[in-house]
């Protein structure tokens, strides 16, 4: 799920859309209506939790890919955290139809979203589209997008039971990291708000030598 934040006049690798990390988020994206239809429509779970597990591969290697090749770019800072979002928000939705997860967790995770999402238009204000880096939100990323495959397995019953167990305490850890994050975030904005004025009443300055602000 990385969160990849940009402030105004930041510096990128390359300005290339087809760039192998952006594939990855691409074919991330492109999984999401796939595993809805596989949970709802012909409840195919064993592969749905394989589509799962691409995307968590996924997300694990465009990052680093990205990094270690040079190869990030304003459209993978922006497309990657929302190939991020959208996946969690559609397992835990489609979760949630297939009575496999409870309401709760769906309230908590939006809700922390919708939270965020408030402070959009003061920090693009100032010039940002969204907050630093902080590895509590790479943990809580990491804990839901490979909790839920392993809640599905155990929701098939068997010998996946211990499945469910693991999958639940990563679920668990992964909402408590998330809102962690987003209180973490929250008091990054405001510290932004107030000691950054809007761009509108800013001075023109120079960006060179700026770089990259990344937040997951």
């Amino acid at each position: 799920m990385t969160d990849e934040i940009e402030q105004t006049g930041a510096t990128y690798d390359t300005d290339a859309f087809w760039t192998v990390p952006n594939v990855l988020s691409v074919i991330r994206l492109l999984g999401v209506p796939l595993f809805i239809w596989l949970i709802v429509g012909p409840r195919a779970d064993v592969w749905a939790v394989v589509v799962l597990a691409i995307a968590g591969l996924t997300d694990l290697l465009d990052g680093k890919i990205a990094r270690r090749w040079h190869q990030v770019s304003r459209v993978g800072q922006m497309l990657d955290p929302i190939a991020d979002r959208l996946y969690i928000f559609a397992i835990v939705v489609a979760l949630l139809v297939r009575g496999v997860v409870p309401l709760w967790i769906v309230v908590a995770l939006a809700a922390r979203d919708l939270m965020l999402l408030c402070l959009v238009p003061s920090l693009h204000s100032r010039g940002f589209t969204s907050l630093p880096v902080h590895f509590v939100g790479k943990a809580a990323t990491f804990c839901l997008l490979y909790s839920f495959p392993l809640v599905l397995l155990g929701h098939m019953g068997g010998g996946w039971t211990i499945a469910r167990i693991i999958g639940w305490a990563f679920a668990l850890w992964g909402t408590g990291l998330y809102w962690w994050a987003g209180i973490l975030y929250v008091r990054q904005a405001i510290h932004l708000v107030q000691t950054l004025p809007p761009l509108s009443s800013q001075q023109p300055a120079s960006t060179s030598g700026s770089t990259p602000v990344h937040r997951k």
